[in-house]
């Protein structure tokens, strides 16, 4: 792979890579005089001067999915976290923009629990897989007290709702729809950006005078949302739709020179997300996937032990993305 040559920076002396796994309140004024030091001493110019520009996406990179203690952790994000800050750090100066996705939810949301319920009344457990035998046997079937707050009552379009939309999955070849546990919530200390993460994006904009992106997602109730760029379904039984593609992000992405790309889960949220970029892209011009670098180093599938390991399928749309012409690296590589 060719890669080109850039100044590599140190750390700031604040960056502790022990702290990595807590969550702690950013000294914001602190951090602002400091990265107007840094970037004096350091001759880092505004990035409005780059020639070249450079977009760091990050996708869901929150306590959630990231800290040990909270509700979907994915084994290995601290460690890939540890990394990620070092890259932001280490090549803050060529890195013109960084976006940040935030998944964003409430509790009435078709893939929570508190959605379905069996004939007892029960609500499925965290990882239960909901197919579309489990709905027309009637295995599980639509919580009808939800249809208050989410269909204005109406419990016979829910219902068909939910029928339509776990058939669209199997028949576009989705993962099946999966019961997640109560994550991401809004309003919660789960939604927030891992503490590390978020200084780090913060020093970057005082320090380049380049205003960070916060994308939210997943606030739909009627539909998963893993990508960034697109809900996993689009429309309802009716036809009618029920939410539309991200197409200003998409294009904010694909005017960048380069992308580079880091997050949670590698085989969920930035998988699908990689995947609707390149569906995009090839759609206009197969050649622009090479400006797309991924940070393998920087990302981790999920694996629940003894329940489900998405390793595999994890492996294999990176083996796609990568005969598309995306760059597989490191965070030590140079590639800025």
């Amino acid at each position: 792979m060719t890669i080109t040559k850039q100044d590599i920076l140190s750390n700031p002396i604040f960056f502790n890579p022990n702290q990595v796994k807590l969550v702690y309140r950013v000294a914001y004024q602190q951090r602002a005089t400091e990265a107007e030091a840094w970037a004096k001493e350091r001759n880092i110019k505004p990035a409005s001067t780059d020639i070249k520009t450079v977009g760091l996406l990050l996708i869901d990179v929150q306590n959630t999915f990231c800290l040990p203690d909270f509700e979907l952790f994915v084994s290995g994000a601290v460690e890939d976290n540890i990394r990620l800050c070092e890259f932001i750090y280490r090549n803050l100066g060529s890195i013109t923009e960084i976006i940040a996705t935030m998944d964003s939810h409430t509790a009435m949301q078709i893939f929570h629990p508190i959605f379905w319920v069996n004939n007892a009344g029960e609500h499925p457990e965290a990882a239960t897989i909901i197919n579309l035998a489990d709905i027309q046997q009637g295995i599980w079937k639509v919580n009808p007290n939800v249809a208050y707050s989410l269909t204005d009552g109406d419990v016979n379009s829910l219902e068909q709702h939910a029928l339509y939309y776990v058939r669209r999955l199997s028949n576009d070849g989705k993962y099946p729809l999966t019961i997640w546990p109560y994550h991401s919530m809004l309003g919660g200390i789960g939604h927030a950006l891992v503490s590390a993460i978020e200084e780090a994006v913060f020093f970057h904009s005082i320090a380049r005078q380049s205003q960070a992106n916060f994308e939210l997602k997943g606030n739909n109730p009627l539909t998963e949302n893993y990508s960034v760029l697109s809900p996993e379904v689009l429309d309802s039984v009716d036809g009618k739709s029920i939410a539309q593609k991200n197409t200003g992000l998409i294009q904010k992405l694909l005017d960048f020179d380069k992308v580079i790309i880091a997050g949670q889960a590698k085989s969920h949220c930035v998988a699908w997300t990689i995947d609707n970029l390149l569906t995009e892209i090839k759609n206009i011009d197969i050649d622009l996937a090479q400006k797309i670098y991924l940070l393998e180093d920087c990302m981790s599938p999920v694996v629940i032990p003894e329940v489900i390991d998405f390793t595999s399928q994890a492996d294999e749309a990176f083996q796609k993305f990568a005969a598309a012409g995306m760059n597989l690296v490191k965070s030590t590589d140079i590639i800025l």
